[in-house]
């Protein structure tokens, strides 16, 4: 399937935040990409706020316009607050979850991972990124795999008490879906809110 593989910095400088982690040239060029980007004060529509803030999401948790379409149609059909739901679904994919268990160091190489067969759930081989990983499931990484320099890396010094909806076993280098994380939990600056009202119109 088709995925953005174009410049990130360009994206992240965008929407001013390192949204696909750390970022050495955005930190120096704060400013939007271009050659007006430094200058330019143009007042955004509402429409474009709303449009920018799902793209934010979109490019965030690496998914395409109609997966992100067709989970915010499930989003509006759950119970509770769409907005909140659309996000616990995007956290609840797999890719997304391997990234948070410190797996790997961003979601396009956990998304990686998992194409490439070296991640499990419940003990069995599970290919596709998109997976939604249920609460009391089992993430690990496959037993031939364990000796992989980006697996091994990413978890080096990395700190798994910061999101409490997950659990880490070092031992057996696997990890607990605890249950599906609150709002509040969830540290993306994503105002969801506007994502609602853009697909409401």
């Amino acid at each position: 399937m088709a995925r953005y593989t174009g410049p990130k910095t360009r994206i992240a400088r965008k929407f001013g935040e390192a949204i696909f982690g750390p970022d050495k040239v955005l930190s120096k060029k704060n400013y939007p990409p271009g050659q007006h980007g430094n200058s330019r004060k143009r007042k955004t529509s509402e429409y474009g706020i709303q449009l920018r803030e799902k793209q934010k999401a979109k490019y965030t948790y690496g998914v395409l316009e109609k997966q992100f379409r067709n989970l915010f149609e499930k989003a509006s059909r759950s119970k509770g607050i769409t907005g909140e739901v659309l996000l616990q679904l995007l956290e609840s994919r797999l890719d997304n979850i391997v990234y948070r268990l410190g797996i790997a160091p961003t979601r396009a190489a956990a998304r990686q991972l998992v194409s490439h067969r070296h991640i499990t759930v419940d003990g069995k081989v599970v290919n596709i990124p998109s997976y939604a990983v249920k609460a009391g499931q089992v993430i690990g990484v496959r037993e031939k795999s364990k000796s992989l320099e980006v697996v091994s890396d990413a978890l080096a010094g990395f700190n798994h008490s910061k999101y409490p909806w997950i659990e880490w076993d070092s031992q057996s280098m696997t990890g607990k879906f605890l249950h599906i994380p609150e709002r509040t939990d969830i540290p993306e600056n994503i105002k969801e809110q506007l994502i609602v009202e853009l697909y409401s119109k």
